[in-house]
């Protein structure tokens, strides 16, 4: 929640930290890119550090050096510090996000787990509507370094009560060397993956940059994926890469967050471009979408609970798709009251496919390795609305037109925004087929399962190691 929190509000303090500091347009969009590229780059590997190491301890590392990155952010004299200490703050905002995860694996039984997950849901909802909200506040009446400094005192409080609460022993992951290479890899093909697809909106897909970017990509990952297969104990393992679940929900989170923020890129340029809102009321009409999400996490339990997650994730996957085509016909002329039901819709069914999705990754990790699967799953959502956005943007026409306001780059004509928003509807749609490979009974399959889990972690209460194959190690 926290760094849901911190995403959200600085986008509000950006403008007035620009104005102090004296900085300029590209060091304040690095402020943002420096932070994202660090997350995406160290997520998988803090979840595999903790499933070595160990959650908490990585969760009490990663809470302490966030909240001094915020506090070292406050007191920067300039434009440069701010985005080194962005940057520090995003791989220790890595540690967090996969060890809390693996935590809720650990604490709640397989039972519990779906409404441990739901509560999480709602609780990041939660911050991204009342981010804003908070931002503009605090820079209103204490300026933007007050923005980082309210992170100090949550981060402490956090990581005394993550010293306080007393965790069940975990079943650990076979020990040995970390492959440094492998990780580099990882970490270089997710950094580049990411800084390629967040240039598209500026450069376009055709650019020279890039295209340099992709092919590179593709270069890294061959060579990611030999190193895997050579090595005797792969970065991400056999038991992780072969689960369907696992596989099949990350596939769902990437493509239904890059359709949901894509248009919600969309559809906010158009409100403010075309239809002259400034941002508090365009944060209006986007609000039901936060109030359904919040809402609609403990439905989608219950949902998930009585019908099961391919029934679960398809219902939400098709209140998303709708829901986007629905933006797609209503154009810049819609009733305000239309727009806010379509994006109701969408929070609704984004709801719906979080808990089931990370429900299903979550419970079907393989025993010790909650915390790589983790740390994968939040790398999609991570990609996925970098590569919403960057599909918008392809989409819309990026030099000046009789369909392009003078000077935004972006369209503001119905037409326009109905390709782009429909081109979002069908990268969500992909979503279907993976949905379609979640169990279809979790009371009778994923709940089975879970039932072995919890044998085996009670057979072995000291945390005796596990192999992907949930061997014990002799």
């Amino acid at each position: 929640m926290i760094v849901a929190l911190d995403g959200t509000v600085l986008l509000v303090a950006q403008p007035d930290l620009q104005r102090d500091l004296g900085a300029t347009l590209t060091q304040v969009q690095w402020t943002s890119t420096g932070y994202l590229l660090a997350v995406a780059a160290f997520l998988v590997i803090a979840g595999r550090l903790g499933d070595r190491y160990g959650h908490q301890r990585l969760l009490f590392v990663g809470v302490l050096g966030f909240g001094a990155a915020s506090a070292g952010i406050a007191f920067a004299p300039g434009p440069g510090w701010v985005i080194v200490l962005r940057i520090a703050q995003g791989v220790f905002g890595a540690l967090l996000q996969p060890a809390t995860l693996a935590l809720l694996r650990l604490v709640y039984p397989p039972g519990r787990l779906g409404a441990a997950v739901a509560l999480r849901t709602s609780a990041i909802g939660v911050a991204a509507g009342t981010g804003p909200l908070l931002g503009g506040f605090l820079v209103a009446h204490l300026g933007w370094r007050a923005v980082f400094l309210v992170n100090v005192p949550v981060a402490l409080t956090i990581a005394a009560l993550t010293l306080a609460v007393r965790v069940p022993a975990m079943p650990r992951a076979r020990s040995g060397r970390t492959d440094l290479v492998t990780a580099a890899l990882f970490a270089a093909v997710l950094a580049v993956l990411v800084h390629s697809l967040a240039g598209v909106p500026e450069r376009g897909w055709a650019a020279p940059r890039t295209l340099l970017g992709l092919v590179l990509v593709v270069c890294l990952a061959a060579g990611l994926v030999m190193r895997e297969r050579r090595s005797a104990e792969p970065f991400v393992p056999p038991a992780v890469a072969r689960s369907v679940p696992v596989v099949a929900s990350m596939a769902i989170l990437l493509v239904t967050s890059g359709g949901m923020f894509g248009a919600l890129f969309v559809s906010t340029f158009v409100l403010q471009n075309s239809l002259g809102l400034d941002p508090l009321t365009t944060g209006l009409r986007v609000l039901p979408l936060t109030v359904l999400m919040v809402l609609g996490a403990p439905a989608a339990h219950a949902m998930l609970r009585r019908y099961g997650a391919r029934r679960a994730a398809i219902t939400g996957q098709v209140l998303v798709v709708l829901a986007i085509v629905g933006l797609s016909a209503l154009g810049p002329a819609g009733p305000w009251m239309m727009w806010s039901a379509t994006f109701a819709v969408l929070g609704a069914g984004f709801a719906v496919v979080m808990v089931t999705a990370t429900g299903t990754v979550v419970g079907d990790a393989p025993p010790g390795y909650a915390g790589v699967v983790g740390g994968l799953k939040q790398t999609a959502m991570n990609v996925g609305p970098t590569l919403g956005i960057a599909v918008a943007a392809g989409t819309m026409p990026l030099h000046p037109s009789a369909d392009v306001l003078p000077g935004a780059g972006l369209p503001a004509s119905g037409p326009v925004m109905g390709t782009a928003l429909l081109v979002l509807a069908a990268l969500a749609a992909l979503g279907l087929l993976p949905a379609s490979l979640l169990p279809s009974r979790p009371g009778r399959d994923a709940g089975r399962e879970g039932r072995r889990t919890l044998r085996r972690r009670r057979a072995h209460p000291e945390g005796a190691a596990v192999s992907g194959a949930g061997r014990r190690r002799p």
